[in-house]
């Protein structure tokens, strides 16, 4: 079965994300349950706070669909910010790939931002020791 992305599929996960305690909702795109890679949609709302992280296992792939996020890049050792770069459709940046063990956390600076994001192999809830606190 086809999954249409157009502004309805869109704006139901952006009205999700915006009632949810975290902010952010996502969208499975998996074509089935057994299927090993990581495929979804992420509404990402201002204020909502994901944590400086890193996927020790898997590189990042993500595509800004609509709004306006930042990706912000940490130094492991010192815990500083080494680097943002903003993703905004239809502008000079689009999309990224985050290396595999790569520090990182998300900020949206809209409302109704959106994002596709892609990793290889299966889901793994994040151990302590890939999460940074400052």
């Amino acid at each position: 079965m086809n999954i249409v992305i157009d502004k309805n599929v869109l704006d139901d996960l952006t009205e999700q994300a915006k009632s949810s305690p975290r902010l952010r909702m996502n969208l499975d795109l998996r074509n089935t349950p057994e299927d090993k890679s990581q495929r979804m949609l992420n509404a990402i709302e201002p204020n909502s706070v994901v944590p400086i992280h890193r996927h020790q296992k898997t590189s990042e792939t993500v595509v800004c669909l609509r709004g306006r996020l930042v990706w912000e890049f940490y130094d492991g050792l010192e815990k500083k910010c080494t680097e943002a770069i903003e993703l905004t459709p239809n502008c000079p940046i689009v999309a990224l790939n985050v290396p595999a063990g790569r520090w990182h956390t998300v900020r949206a600076i809209e409302s109704g931002s959106v994002v596709l994001e892609m990793k290889d192999g299966p889901y793994e809830p994040q151990g302590t020791e890939d999460i940074l606190s400052l």
